[in-house]
């Protein structure tokens, strides 16, 4: 009988742990509960108040004082979740009805004295001339503002004799070789070429895949201590189409640095 009982025990833990899933700095774990939650990453309580934000749905929820939340809109194919909250990083995932088929459990950190936001709005790059295959194309919502982005800022709060990072949140639309050998689009017969990322005019990074949380190092020597300093992003050309210069649309958003 104690078997059995044990047995039963175990079988229901089981079910309560594939319930829902954690989500931290795009990495997913299994975790607890019945329920959507946002939780502090470090201490495991309930966030309440957080502002959640799906653009392309135009949807907007909060969580509620014990930090649990509905999304009560339907999401069609991928989707990029911002989730805000005073005091705290932010943070985006991109969604989709296979990830909310169960609850999902959200860890988001406090801001810290080794980081700064730069910008939590979300982008659109390239010329609004893309395939229906391209990487979650359909999830594009806003016309483009053209094929670089640049933002000037002054980096505070930062320790500078420490390794420096820039963090994109989330960034989806990328139709590179690798991201094709990787599954993320469907297009057979044309792949572009990479992002570039650009620190004080230098060339840092170029971004090959799409996906949440990717963290780029910035070369200590580039940084200008008490000055203004300038971030810029470039998306990728066609590479198949050689009789005009046809632009990768891609859509990134929030952008932070930390140590």
């Amino acid at each position: 009988m104690k078997k059995v009982l044990i047995l039963i025990v175990l079988i229901l833990c089981s079910l309560n742990a594939d319930a829902a899933s954690t989500f931290e700095g795009g990495v997913s774990a299994q975790g607890l509960g019945n329920s959507s939650r946002i939780i502090d990453k470090n201490t495991g309580a309930g966030v309440g108040g957080a502002q959640i934000t799906l653009p392309k749905e135009r949807y907007s929820t909060k969580t509620d004082a014990d930090g649990f939340f509905e999304l009560d809109t339907y999401i069609d194919g991928t989707s990029i979740m911002s989730v805000q909250k005073e005091n705290y990083k932010p943070y985006s995932m991109t969604i989709s009805e296979k990830t909310l088929s169960a609850p999902i459990v959200v860890g988001i950190e406090k801001s810290s004295s080794d980081g700064m936001v730069v910008d939590s709005n979300m982008y659109h790059l390239g010329d609004n001339n893309y395939s229906d295959l391209s990487a979650n194309a359909g999830e594009f919502r806003m016309e483009t503002i053209g094929p670089f982005y640049t933002k000037r800022f002054t980096l505070k709060n930062l320790k500078l004799n420490k390794p420096v990072f820039l963090v994109i949140g989330s960034i989806i639309g990328i139709d590179t070789e690798m991201s094709r050998q990787m599954g993320q689009n469907k297009i057979s017969n044309a792949f572009a070429s990479a992002p570039e990322v650009y620190f004080n005019g230098n060339k840092i990074s170029e971004i090959q895949i799409n996906g949440d949380g990717q963290r780029i190092r910035v070369p200590s020597g580039l940084i200008r201590k008490n000055q203004v300093n300038e971030l810029t992003i470039r998306t990728g050309r066609n590479l198949m189409q050689t009789a005009y210069i046809d632009y990768d649309d891609i859509e990134f958003m929030n952008l932070f640095f930390e140590n």
